[in-house]
């Protein structure tokens, strides 16, 4: 591996510390996708209830903000763990399919993404949003859709749009961490 491969890419930010950056990128393009979403639906989410989780009141763009700090959060998460040998393995490793061995690195990126969402939301909205709303003696619980199609859509959005911005701007092609399902 020469130098400049570990240091360049087309956007300038592949380097062995390059992930941070394109995770907290995709992140925050991921959260202003699932964003808009949310605005479409139902505008209150982004106003009134994600200021509410934090006992914030529902002022000007708070919402909004604090809704692109989680997506900045879980975009430097997604960098992290993909760019991790035993998940960069399985997702570089070449499969005995005709179809996935003919898959790019960056379609299968997108596709790490798009698990990702699906985890975010298992995860956060519905095992530790209830928990913390719970927590704090919040009535905003009633106002969280987190098992609303919605809610599954724009986590899939954010992790798809999240995988896609990541694979563009971070080079995970050089690396080379083996197949973790070998012996």
């Amino acid at each position: 591996m020469s130098a400049e491969s570990d240091t360049t890419s087309a956007f300038g930010i592949s380097s062995q510390w390059g992930w941070p950056i394109g995770g907290a990128l995709g992140g925050a393009v991921g959260a202003a996708a699932f964003g808009i979403l949310m605005w479409v639906f139902d505008p209150d989410i982004l106003t009134a209830a994600i200021p509410a989780i934090y006992g914030f009141e529902p002022v000007g763009v708070a919402g909004w903000g604090i809704h692109i700090a989680h997506g900045i959060v879980l975009g430097i998460v997604f960098g992290f763990l993909v760019t991790r040998d035993l998940i960069l393995g399985a997702v570089t490793m070449n499969p005995e399919t005709d179809v996935l061995s003919q898959t790019a690195i960056a379609a299968r990126i997108v596709a790490a993404g798009f698990v990702f969402g699906l985890a975010i939301w298992a995860i956060l909205p519905l095992i530790v949003l209830p928990v913390w709303l719970e927590a704090i003696g919040t009535e905003a619980a009633g106002e969280f859709p987190a098992i609303a199609v919605e809610s599954l859509v724009g986590h899939l959005l954010f992790g798809t749009v999240l995988g896609i911005v990541f694979a563009a701007t971070v080079d995970v092609s050089d690396r080379s961490p083996g197949n973790p399902f070998e012996e």
